[in-house]
C-alpha cells in the first residue's frame, strides 16, 4: 500500500489531485445551478437538460475521493500538507452543500406549476440569481489561483446578496405584495433562502484564500 502511494507521489501528490477534484466539483455545481434556475424560472414544463441527481451523486463521489486522498496523503507525509488538507476538507463540505441546495431548487421546479414569477420582487430576484451564477465562476477561479487580492474584492462584490435575500423573504412573510399567490409566496421565500445559502457557502470558500483555517467562513480581519 505504502509503495503504491509513494509511486503516486513521485508523479503527482494526492493532495494536488484532491485540489483538482475540488475545481471539478465547483464546475459541476455551477452547471447544476444554471440548469436548476432555468427550469424553475424560465420553463413552463420544468424540463431540465441534465440529470441533476446524477450530477449531485458525482459531487458526493468527488467529496469522498477528496477525503480519501487527503487522508492517504497525510498518512504517508505526516504533518506535511496538514494545513492545506484541513482547508480542502472544509471547502468540499461547502461545495457539497451547494449541490444539495441546487437539487432542492430542481425539486421545487418540478412541483411548482409553470414558471416562478417574482412579482414586485422580480428585479431583486433576477439580480441575486445573476450574482450567484457569476459568483460560482469567480469563486472557482479565485480558489484555483489562490489570489488573496481577488478574494478580498470578491467578498466585497457580493456582500449585498444575503441582506437582499433576507429583506425579500421578510417582505413575503409580511405579505407586502398582495397579488402573489400563496404557492408562489412559499416558493419565492424558500428560493431566496436557498440562494442566500449558496452565496454564503461560496463566501466560505473565498475566505479560505485569505484566512487561516480557524477563520474560514468569517470576514477577514482588517489590517
Amino acid at each position: 500500500m505504502f509503495n503504491k502511494l509513494i509511486s503516486i507521489f513521485k508523479k503527482n501528490t494526492l493532495l494536488d489531485q484532491a485540489y483538482k477534484r475540488s475545481y471539478s466539483m465547483l464546475d459541476l455545481a455551477r452547471e447544476m445551478f444554471v440548469e436548476a434556475k432555468e427550469s424553475l424560472r424560465h420553463k413552463e414544463d420544468s424540463e431540465i437538460d441534465i440529470n441533476i441527481h446524477d450530477k449531485d451523486a458525482e459531487i458526493n463521489r468527488f467529496e469522498r475521493e477528496v477525503r480519501r486522498d487527503v487522508f492517504n496523503h497525510l498518512a504517508v507525509r505526516g504533518s506535511e500538507g496538514l494545513p492545506s488538507g484541513l482547508v480542502l476538507v472544509s471547502i468540499i463540505i461547502d461545495i457539497e452543500r451547494i449541490g444539495d441546495y441546487t437539487k432542492n431548487i430542481v425539486e421545487l421546479a418540478m412541483n411548482h406549476p409553470g414558471k416562478l414569477h417574482g412579482g414586485q420582487y422580480g428585479e431583486d430576484l433576477q439580480k441575486v440569481e445573476t450574482a450567484v451564477e457569476d459568483n460560482l465562476m469567480k469563486t472557482r477561479n479565485c480558489f484555483e489561483s489562490c489570489d488573496s487580492t481577488s478574494a478580498i474584492e470578491l467578498l466585497k462584490e457580493y456582500k449585498w446578496v444575503n441582506p437582499v435575500c433576507d429583506k425579500c423573504l421578510m417582505d413575503l412573510i409580511k405579505e407586502k405584495d398582495k397579488n402573489i399567490k400563496p404557492g408562489d409566496a412559499v416558493s419565492l421565500g424558500i428560493y431566496f433562502r436557498w440562494l442566500k445559502r449558496i452565496n454564503s457557502h461560496l463566501r466560505n470558500i473565498t475566505t479560505s484564500v485569505v484566512n487561516p483555517f480557524d477563520r474560514i467562513g468569517f470576514e477577514p480581519k482588517k489590517k
